[in-house]
């Protein structure tokens, strides 16, 4: 089922290559090389043109636009124009397709109640978690993954053309089995706990940032 999933999007991806510029520019700027691709310059108007919920992703390879073309419960599919897939659950990334050029990140589990389902604004600082995650490279399954969080300062984001007052929340991640210690960063709505930008650690090489280009919080339109 799960393999049968990623098809379909990578399907919706062809369909996005006869979008605007912005869109066709995606899959170009993924191949760019590591050592430093053009940061994609953005208008509200060419976002407007799209009909799909957008955000911006920054990876180590390259910087481009995904569109949420499906979402299934909590767990939302966002495709970029070059068939790359990242995969979001209360805005968590909880797996990859085509963005770790030293593997992709394959599935993401929590036994208990996911911090990001209670929502980060909501946890008092110092909250502890466990999860678990399934690597591509090298075939490492279930790796356990701690965390604690901290409560940061208001901060002021700017995203196109408006800025956003949001709470940044920051995760100290450790998951000894793969020698892999970083903090991830989020960017949250004080109010509704929407998360509009973070910087999440997915593996031991791939770290990305995701900036939520559209207002839309449900489902495709």
């Amino acid at each position: 089922m799960r393999t049968l999933n990623v098809s379909v999007c990578l399907m919706a991806a062809l369909l996005l290559c006869g979008c605007n510029p912005l869109m066709k520019a995606t899959l170009a700027n993924f191949k760019a090389v590591a050592s430093g691709p053009d940061d994609l310059e953005l208008t509200p108007a060419q976002v407007a043109e799209v009909r799909y919920p957008q955000l911006k992703l920054t990876t180590p390879s390259g910087v481009g636009v995904l569109a949420m073309v499906r979402a299934r419960g909590d767990l939302q599919y966002w495709v970029a124009s070059g068939k790359q897939v990242l995969m979001l659950r209360d805005g968590l990334a909880v797996r990859t397709v085509g963005l770790g050029f030293a593997g992709d990140l394959d599935g993401t589990r929590f036994d208990a109640v996911s911090p990001f389902r209670q929502g980060l604004h909501r946890l008092p600082d110092g909250y502890t978690s466990q999860r678990w995650i399934d690597l591509y490279h090298g075939y490492e399954v279930g790796v356990a993954v701690n965390s604690r969080f901290t409560r940061q300062a208001m901060e002021t984001i700017r995203i196109l053309d408006k800025e956003y007052a949001v709470l940044r929340v920051d995760e100290q991640i450790d998951a000894p089995a793969i020698g892999l210690r970083a903090t991830n960063h989020f960017w949250v709505d004080p109010d509704s706990g929407f998360i509009l930008q973070s910087e999440q650690q997915l593996t031991t090489q791939l770290r990305v940032k995701i900036v939520q280009l559209t207002a839309e919080r449900g489902a495709v339109r």
